[in-house]
């Protein structure tokens, strides 16, 4: 059975989020408020908590599109390649923000990752989620939590969140109502013009 635990977004509680962390840490899943719906997700370092997220989407590991939720862009090195600078100034003006940016990985993608050309990069403007991965110190690999009712795309209640994925993982953080509209991707890991790969909450000004 998950944990539910009440976490503000306004003054993330230090020792709860420290508690999430190291179920993170020990290869646990959480569910966790961002800026835009509620996500799912892991550890980027642990390979078994990758899997086991990879086997409740139904789909190989190797083929997920997931993105990388970092704090802010000064870890971007880590695992993309050099941008140039008008790309860069998109990123400082959308972020953080309700925007997933697709950028050219680099030879340091975890090594379930290794394949891939491109890496999905969120910096959520949500004070829960980037205190998470602050205290964790690396990146979290997140997936959003899609609901099967086709009138309602995403599940925006907590409690209703806890109810359906209780057996699934580990930990559900009420962080509040989230959203039902996705974060707005844009592909920018070609170096030309950028590329909106679907339009979600992020405005297109940006651009």
């Amino acid at each position: 059975m998950a944990e539910f635990i009440k976490i503000y977004e306004d003054n993330p509680n230090p020792k709860e989020i420290k508690r999430v962390v190291e179920v993170l840490r020990k290869g646990g899943l959480v569910i966790y408020p961002t800026d835009t719906v509620y996500g799912l997700g892991c550890d980027i370092t642990n390979t078994k908590a990758l899997e086991k997220i990879a086997r409740i989407k139904g789909i190989k590991l190797a083929k997920a599109n997931w993105s990388f939720i970092c704090t802010d862009l000064s870890n971007l090195s880590d695992y993309v390649r050099q941008i140039d600078t008008a790309t860069f100034k998109i990123l400082k003006r959308a972020l953080p923000g309700p925007y997933t940016f697709i950028l050219p990985g680099n030879n340091n993608l975890p090594k379930e990752f290794k394949k891939k050309k491109t890496v999905g990069i969120r910096v959520p403007d949500n004070n829960i989620v980037k205190a998470l991965v602050e205290e964790l110190g690396n990146p979290i690999v997140s997936t959003s939590i899609r609901d099967e009712d086709d009138v309602l795309e995403y599940t925006t209640d907590p409690e209703l969140i806890y109810e359906k994925w209780d057996n699934l993982v580990d930990i559900v953080i009420d962080g509040g109502y989230g959203g039902n509209v996705g974060s707005t991707i844009i592909d920018v890991s070609t170096g030309g013009l950028p590329e909106v790969i679907r339009e979600g909450k992020g405005s297109l000004d940006i651009i």
